[in-house]
């Protein structure tokens, strides 16, 4: 049985309304894919499909070799998911909810007591076990969350906006334990925290308006923004023309665009080929050439201005 959830051209209309429109994934053990998207691009409403609790108008999920519209039960013991939310029974105490969830995931006697002290240590949440959940911060309500999702050492773990809430030491934490459970597990984050992304995901899947937009890496979606790795030049005009016909015969250049700033200095804007790095082929023409510059550097797009130019 291969540890990997695959979604096949899944489709969810409501009403009028194309909520999710032909979204196919694989994500297999060792795996972390970052499910990003604007609000209401349809990331919710995948998440909510690929675990059973919500039914697709066409497509497929697959478990571990197990359909999820065929055979859900079976396919639902294979998954750990923490919704958006993190919902949970308020009126119950911490210890009191994990009870409940090792009742519903079948663990009975000195193995129950393993599983939820195992899910307790992993999430931190041992001076919480006897609060009430309603009486519990939002990040601590993620934890106890987390807890659930994980107590049964599920082969897919889905999870929805894991560290919302959290505060810098707590996120952190949980990164890491994500980095951990990986190794046994396949993991897909939603997420709109994409700082989350570069720091524990193997790969992204960018959705908009319901369509995916890019799947792939984290690099591979800088790379669709024109000016990502290209290269700012500050030069006094005298000097334009000489420093651009040297720069145009290096073979990586796609374009230089110059925008006079002052009457003392232009900004020269090369962009290369392919986004490939260019900044040390650029240093040499200059060096070598005796080229007068005021100031040199690399321009590197984060991921927040990728994100914003693929789904205006």
């Amino acid at each position: 049985m291969s540890n990997q959830i695959i979604l096949e051209g899944l489709h969810k209309s409501f009403g009028d309304l194309k909520a999710v429109n032909n979204v196919s994934m694989k994500v297999s053990v060792g795996e972390i894919l970052g499910f990003i998207g604007p609000n209401g691009s349809g990331k919710s409403t995948t998440m909510k499909m690929a675990t059973g609790f919500l039914k697709a108008d066409a497509g497929t999920t697959t478990i571990c070799g197990v359909s999820v519209e065929a055979n859900p039960k079976e396919a639902k013991k294979l998954i750990g998911y923490l919704p958006e939310g993190a919902p949970a029974y308020g009126e119950m105490t911490t210890i009191g909810f994990l009870n409940f969830i090792a009742d519903v995931r079948g663990f009975y006697g000195k193995q129950r007591v393993i599983q939820i002290d195992k899910a307790v240590e992993r999430a931190r949440i041992k001076h919480v076990l006897h609060q009430q959940i309603d009486t519990l911060s939002k990040g601590y309500k993620r934890r106890v969350g987390m807890s659930q999702a994980i107590m049964h050492e599920p082969k897919i773990l889905i999870l929805d906006e894991p560290t919302d809430g959290l505060d810098p030491n707590q996120k952190h934490h949980v990164r890491e334990l994500i980095t951990e459970i990986s190794r046994t597990t396949a993991i897909i984050i939603s997420t709109h925290i994409l700082e989350e992304v570069d720091a524990v995901c193997s790969g992204v899947l960018l959705i908009n308006k319901g369509n995916v937009v890019l799947h792939g890496s984290s690099s591979e979606l800088r790379s669709k923004v024109e000016n990502h790795n290209s290269i700012l030049i500050k030069v006094s005009p005298q000097n334009v023309e000489d420093l651009k016909r040297h720069l145009l015969t290096l073979p990586n250049i796609s374009k230089i665009d110059v925008i006079n700033e002052t009457e003392s200095n232009c900004n020269m804007h090369v962009y290369p080929k392919e986004n490939r790095i260019i900044l040390t082929e650029i240093a040499k023409v200059i060096a070598d050439n005796r080229l007068p510059i005021s100031d040199l550097h690399q321009n590197h797009i984060g991921l927040d201005e990728a994100f914003r130019k693929l789904t205006v």
